[in-house]
């Protein structure tokens, strides 16, 4: 890792019209890094992803690759490499599993790259069941089957940071541990991700760095390790109980 962080936010405000959500959030990530930020729902987790995105505006600035990118809209943001992976999916379930990864390349394809289709390879050995279900239409899968659909479909754009939004929602317990050995294995091939997640456990366990967002604003933050560890986390967010 470089000491110049992939992704700086400095004093992020974000909201929906009149309503402020987010009250001057600052963070980072390293380039390689995994952060997760954890909280209550309503904290505005989804919020600060969909910000950093320009699904909404904001106030304050974002800085990807030492560019600020403040200004820039969705699009533009998606072709600087930025992907984010939303809670609902937003699959397309009439279509293939295989046409929803290639419409997922696009941005590769607008890069001038030859051979981006050659994703493809990539995507399905890192989830086999979809080469196995390619042919078979996006809305008939089971829900861990979409969850990595659209993972998939993210990553034919290589992006260089990578955000998930809750992405162990309302999966089963098995399925939960493969959607975050799937983390794992991506952090190896040195994408950034930022991971918001309500399974505070689980996500600590695989994250560098953690940040606590309650009411809009950072309760806490530091190394995932010691936040594992805080009292205050575990007592809110982690109990007891051994998982």
């Amino acid at each position: 890792m470089t000491s110049t962080p992939l992704l700086r936010v400095g004093n992020l405000q974000a909201g929906y019209g009149r309503a402020e959500v987010l009250h001057g959030l600052n963070l980072q990530a390293d380039r390689g890094s995994v952060i997760t930020v954890i909280g209550p729902n309503g904290a505005g987790k989804s919020t600060l992803l969909n910000g950093l995105m320009g699904v909404l505006p904001t106030r304050g600035t974002i800085e990807f690759d030492g560019q600020d990118i403040s200004r820039l809209t969705l699009e533009e943001r998606v072709m600087q490499g930025i992907a984010l992976v939303p809670e609902r999916r937003e699959l397309f379930g009439t279509m293939p599993v295989e046409d929803n990864l290639v419409l997922g390349g696009f941005r590769q394809m607008r890069l001038g790259n030859a051979r981006w289709r050659d994703r493809l390879a990539d995507v399905y050995e890192l989830f086999p069941r979809l080469k196995e279900r390619r042919a078979q239409l996006a809305g008939t899968l089971s829900g861990g089957e979409r969850q990595m659909l659209a993972v998939g479909r993210s990553l034919m754009s290589r992006p260089t940071l990578l955000m998930l939004d809750e992405p162990s929602l309302g999966l089963a317990p098995l399925v939960v541990r493969e959607i975050f050995a799937t983390i794992e294995r991506l952090r190896q091939t040195g994408v950034t991700i930022v991971l918001v997640e309500q399974n505070a456990r689980a996500a600590l366990a695989v994250a560098d760095q953690g940040y606590v967002l309650e009411m809009g604003a950072f309760a806490l933050c530091g190394p995932a390790a010691e936040l594992a560890t805080d009292s205050r986390v575990i007592d809110t967010y982690l109990g007891t109980a051994k998982s």
